[in-house]
């Protein structure tokens, strides 16, 4: 099992930022890729980011490349989203996502455990 714990969402106004954490325990070493995920009202859970754990890579959604930077700490099984330039449509909750599988994937149905999310909201 992996227990994955996200903070770090608010409230913030249109062009700002906000760093969102992701904090990972229980069979850590099984993780291959965790993901950031997020989900507006009313939409499906879209993805955002994802970073293989033992190297680093990244990988974005075009919407959020350039905006958003996904990184990791390595001891402290943590992984990051910073968002700058946050607007109106980025207001979602986010999620943070654990894949065993070893290979990188968009789609919500490949990631084995999944955080509660964090609320998100940008103001205009």
């Amino acid at each position: 099992q992996v227990q994955l714990v996200e903070s770090g969402g608010g409230l913030v106004q249109a062009g700002g930022s906000l760093r969102l954490s992701c904090a990972a325990s229980g069979r850590t070493f099984s993780i291959r890729y965790m993901g950031w995920f997020r989900q507006a009202p009313g939409k499906e859970r879209e993805f955002v980011a994802a970073i293989r754990w033992s190297e680093g890579s990244t990988y974005y959604r075009d919407p959020a490349q350039g905006r958003f930077t996904i990184s990791r700490d390595n001891a402290k099984f943590t992984v990051f989203l910073q968002m700058n330039s946050l607007q109106p449509d980025d207001t979602a909750v986010y999620y943070c996502a654990a894949d065993l599988s070893g290979l990188i994937s968009t789609s919500t149905g490949d990631y084995d455990y999944w955080g509660q999310g964090t609320q998100v909201t940008v103001s205009s």
